[in-house]
This record gives C-alpha cells, structure tokens and sequence, in this order.
C-alpha cells in the first residue's frame, strides 16, 4: 500500500537533477559555465542551455547592459596655473569580455567600479593639470572628454570592459578662485567692450565723414546743374525778349514801362518824386510814346 512512495521521492529527485543541468541565458545577461572551477564556457547569446549539474559545473551571471559611474563629489583638480577646479563627470561602460572580468573582479561589479573610477581620476588629472582655466572651461572641454575616453578606455580593455562615452557635467571654481576668476573676466569684458566701442566710435567718425563729402559732392553737383539750367534759361528768356523786341521795339518798350508803373505803385502810399518830363513818364505825355517836350513856364 506504501509502495508508490519511493516511487515517487525518486521521481522527485529525478526532476531536481534535471532542473539543475537546465539554465536560460537572459538578453542583459552573460554566463560563464564552470566545470569543477575553471571556466569551461562563455555564452553570450540569449537562449536555453544545458550543463551538468552541481558540483561538476556551476554557471555565473554577469550583468552586459550599459552601466553608469557617477562621481558623488566634485573631483578637485589643478590646472597648469596652479588653480583648483572643482569637475563633477560621469562614464558610461559594459563588460565585454566576461572571463577576463570574472578573471579581475569575480563577479563583483562594485570593485570594478572603483577601480575604473580610480582610472577616470587618473586621466582626468592628465587631461586638466596640462591645461589653463579657460581653455578647462570654455575652448577644449571636448578635447579633454576625448582624451579621456581614450585614456581610460586603453587601461579598461584588459580587465574585459568597454568605455563607452566619458562626458564632464560640470565644472566650478573653488570657492578660493572663484572671486578673482570673476574679476578678471569681468575687466577682460570691460577691455572688450572698450575696444568695441572705440573701434564703433572710429567707424561712425568715417562713415559721417564719407556721407559729408558725398552730401558736399551732391549738393555741388547739383547747384552746378542747377546753374547750367537757370543759365540756359536766361539765354533762352533773353532770346525771346531780343526776338520781340525785334519785331516791335516801341511795344516793347511800353510794355516795359506799364511793368516799371505796375511795380512803382504797387501799394496805395507809395511816392515817387520825379519831374513830369522824365523818362519814366514818356507814355504819359504822349501816346505814341515819343516825349515832346514841355512848353517852359512863363
């Protein structure tokens, strides 16, 4: 009646044994397969895979994603000028090669890290202790970040890990710099925008002096055609007058007159002091025009 019991503790035991010769290989994941504690395979692709089972091979994971060290301080670092930076980065990296990893560190991502900040460290003071502030801060920050990956990239390839991208996130003066960085910048800045202004100031002198002898030329140019013009017209006007005059020279001399009367009494006090027998009063003694002369007073 007690029978199927061994029956099944066997089947049991059986299915124990086989769960332990089976193991899946995730896709962020890559296993290395021990047998009695050396490595007897890496497997790197994703799928299910079959063993022996415990003690004669054991299997270990190791994480392949892309991981992150972030500094939790500023790193203090001096550049060529003996002045301290305060730089906060940051290094994106994965396994690669897991024996070699396993080999370093076991599998112990935490040693891996340190280790591999220690080399960041390292290159960061290479990079930054050769160079002055501005040049850290402003004119070859990538530069730095490009040799720093290749730096810590060289010295991490041995130990089975890839540097992917090292990237400086931020940079500040010591507080013990900071305030004459400041005042330098800012009479740097001033020099500047001296220099602009006077270089602005020396130009609107030109271009004002440029635009007075142009106005000077054009207005030159202009009363002289101007000029030309008012002289082509008198000839012209004269012209006429001479053709007219030609043709009738006694109208046009009483209309000459009726023009010097127009203008003489043109307002309603105006005086004239003249003796009748003048020039100006000849169409008033005859009406031809021609003056006779005034019978002498008695």
């Amino acid at each position: 009646m007690h029978r199927p019991l061994p029956y099944l503790v066997g089947l049991v035991i059986i299915l124990v044994i086989l769960s332990s010769c089976v193991f899946i290989v995730r896709e962020r994941d890559s296993a290395l397969v021990f047998a009695l504690g050396e490595v007897r395979e890496t497997i790197t692709e994703p799928g299910l895979y079959f063993k022996l089972p415990p003690p004669f091979e054991n299997v270990v994971f190791l994480d392949k994603r892309l991981q992150t060290i972030e500094s939790k301080d500023p790193e203090r670092i001096q550049t060529a000028e003996k002045k301290n930076l305060l730089i906060d980065s940051f290094v994106k990296w994965r396994i690669v090669d897991p024996r070699l990893f396993y080999v370093t560190f076991g599998s112990n991502t935490r040693a891996a890290e340190e280790r591999l900040s220690a080399q960041i460290r390292d290159a960061l003071n290479a990079s930054v202790n050769v160079r002055t502030v501005k040049e850290v801060v402003s004119n070859e920050r990538g530069a730095i970040m490009k040799e720093m990956l290749q730096n810590v990239d060289a010295r991490a390839k041995p130990l089975g890990v890839d540097i992917v991208d090292v990237r400086l996130r931020r940079i500040d003066f010591a507080p013990e710099i900071s305030e004459s960085v400041y005042r330098r910048m800012e009479a740097e800045r001033k020099e500047e925008a001296n220099r602009l202004r006077a270089t602005g100031a020396a130009d609107s002198e030109k271009i004002r002096a440029q635009a007075d002898r142009q106005r000077a030329e054009l207005v030159a140019a202009a009363y002289a055609k101007a000029q030309a013009i008012k002289g082509e017209g008198d000839a012209k006007a004269a012209s006429i007058y001479n053709n007219a005059y030609g043709k009738n020279p006694q109208f046009y001399s009483f209309y000459k007159s009726l023009e010097g009367y127009k203008d003489a009494f043109s307002k309603r006090n105006d005086l004239i002091v003249l003796s009748p027998t003048s020039e100006f009063f000849k169409f008033w003694n005859t009406s031809g025009g021609n003056r006779t002369p005034a019978p002498a007073p008695k």
